[in-house]
């Protein structure tokens, strides 16, 4: 095992893109997604970390997920209030000039959220975070055979949930029914 080695606070930043996308499919909302990645840099920023491995990304989506996880806890104690609905939405500034692909990735973001805890982790960390099935693997403390399983699942009932109207037909490609 290689000798633990300190997380350089500069190169932290390179991440954040991956992470913004991780946090979203965890959380649903834009919104949360901004909050729970500053909340977790503030976090991992706090203090020096020490990595054994080589993986500042798998470190950080996992103090993302841990961070996650706590204010789930947290939130889960405090009472529950209503927002205002609100009909305008704030404008995305990347996807402003195509509205259509906006609309498509909250759709999507929506039905990770969605999606049991065992297989949301595993999507978010493998098709949005880019980790490979051995650092999702050891990110959810599971074998890779379960890796796939649950990624396979988690994508198919994305898939199915975004294509309604779609069968499963014999060679397991959505077809219309």
């Amino acid at each position: 095992m290689p000798a633990p080695r300190p997380l350089d606070p500069a190169a932290v930043g390179d991440h954040i893109d991956r992470l913004y996308r991780a946090a979203w499919a965890l959380c649903g909302t834009r919104e949360d997604a901004e909050d729970l990645v500053q909340e977790t840099y503030a976090r991992v920023l706090a203090k020096p970390r020490l990595l054994t491995h080589d993986d500042d990304v798998g470190y950080l989506v996992q103090a993302l997920r841990n961070t996650f996880r706590s204010q789930l806890r947290t939130a889960s104690r405090r009472p529950r209030t209503e927002a205002f609905e609100q009909d305008a939405e704030p404008v995305d500034r990347r996807s402003a000039t195509r509205p259509d692909e906006a609309v498509a990735a909250r759709e999507v973001f929506d039905r990770i959220a969605s999606l049991p805890e065992a297989f949301r982790d595993v999507l978010v960390a493998v098709d949005v975070a880019g980790l490979s099935y051995g650092e999702t693997a050891a990110l959810v403390g599971a074998k890779e055979a379960t890796v796939t399983s649950r990624l396979y699942r988690a994508r198919a009932r994305v898939a199915r949930d975004l294509a309604p109207g779609m069968d499963r037909g014999p060679a397991g490609v959505l077809e219309r029914g």
